[in-house]
């Protein structure tokens, strides 16, 4: 299929259509309102498939539960502050073992904040954000194909898994516009899982629920999880490297910040210092071997992030102190530009008296 012109939000609704998203249930908020608007508009192409605007994000995600209880491929979408209120029911869902797709086009916080790219919800996000043991996946984004590819993964990784799937970007990313291409065709029929809530007809009747009185119950469910999450970090981790092989210094980034910070690496390169990138694609499971391997290539890592603070973290996690780690941010819906991460990396390069290529 030839590439078109696309929003980045769009693009995640016409790839959600595309990979069989049967129900999508929304609530507005800035800056992720065209996803809403394109799925009210086109997923009724589709047929036997339910759009609605749900009077609250509550509700919203409490009818995903409902719609993946049937057996159908559900997803909903919101942005930071909605997400923080969806939190209960993605809880219920991972207790449930029930697959869904969310969609967060993060904006600055805490609280209202602005409506402003940021990427302050790495911490909800791969931490699982609610109560309970529990994680969810979390892919991460950094151009509109990317949306668009990784939408159709999220909805096949929470079919395989039965796991919430969690696809985080920001108001950038969903916001601009940049030319995709889809891969795939809207499936004829889609399989229905074989303990989907459909009726009892013929079978005893099954439930499903949250509770128990039994803690060796709840503790073996919380096993059976675990032995789950300790497969997908074994099977699914994504990333990128690039320009890795000689850097002295390599910056790690996710998201939009990986693009801003792979602008100011070519120019870097350009003035003869030997500089790469590491980019998770999947925030959680975090590639921790891919980065450790990483220590014995490079001397210094900077960790760039558009928050306080937060992804570094997982980077020292696995670092294990063996490279010094430094940090640059700009919170709030700040977007920097390559320009300024450049001088950024120009500044620490010469600190540290880091070879330069002649």
């Amino acid at each position: 299929m030839a590439k078109i012109l696309m929003y980045g939000n769009a693009a995640i609704g016409e790839a959600a259509i595309r990979a069989g998203c049967q129900c999508y249930f929304g609530y507005p908020i800035t800056p992720q309102n065209e996803l809403t608007e394109y799925m009210a508009t086109n997923l009724s192409r589709r047929k036997g498939c339910s759009f609605v605007q749900a009077e609250s994000e509550v509700s919203a995600i409490n009818m995903v539960y409902g719609a993946s209880l049937a057996g159908v491929r559900a997803m909903t979408s919101s942005s930071s502050p909605g997400i923080s209120l969806k939190q209960e029911g993605i809880s219920y869902l991972a207790a449930c073992e029930l697959p869904a797709v969310i969609v967060n086009i993060s904006r600055g916080g805490p609280g209202l904040g602005s409506i402003s790219a940021a990427q302050s919800d790495y911490f909800q996000s791969t931490r699982g954000g609610g109560h309970g043991d529990y994680r969810t996946i979390v892919l991460a984004p950094s151009s509109v194909q990317e949306l668009a590819d990784l939408t159709h993964r999220a909805f096949d990784l929470a079919d395989k898994y039965r796991i919430p799937v969690i696809i985080l970007g920001d108001g950038m990313l969903g916001q601009m516009m940049e030319p995709v291409e889809f891969k795939y065709d809207a499936p004829s029929e889609l399989p229905v899982r074989s303990d989907a809530l459909r009726g009892a007809k013929g079978r005893p009747s099954r439930i499903v629920k949250t509770f128990t009185s039994k803690p060796t119950d709840l503790e073996e469910l919380n096993w059976s999880l675990f032995r789950r999450y300790r497969l997908i970090e074994k099977e699914e981790t994504t990333y990128e490297i690039y320009m890795v092989e000689d850097a002295e210094l390599v910056v790690v980034a996710f998201g939009v910040a990986a693009r801003i910070a792979k602008g100011a690496i070519r120019n870097a390169r350009a003035n003869g210092l030997k500089v790469g990138m590491f980019r998770p694609i999947t925030l959680w499971p975090f590639p921790y071997e891919k980065v450790s391997e990483l220590t014995q290539m490079t001397k210094h890592f900077l960790v760039f992030e558009m928050n306080m603070g937060q992804m570094i973290e997982d980077v020292k996690l696995a670092v294990e102190g063996k490279r010094e780690i430094s940090f640059y941010g700009r919170p709030g819906g700040v977007i920097p530009t390559p320009s300024e991460i450049l001088r950024v990396i120009t500044r620490l390069y010469y600190q540290k008296g880091l070879k330069i290529e002649k």
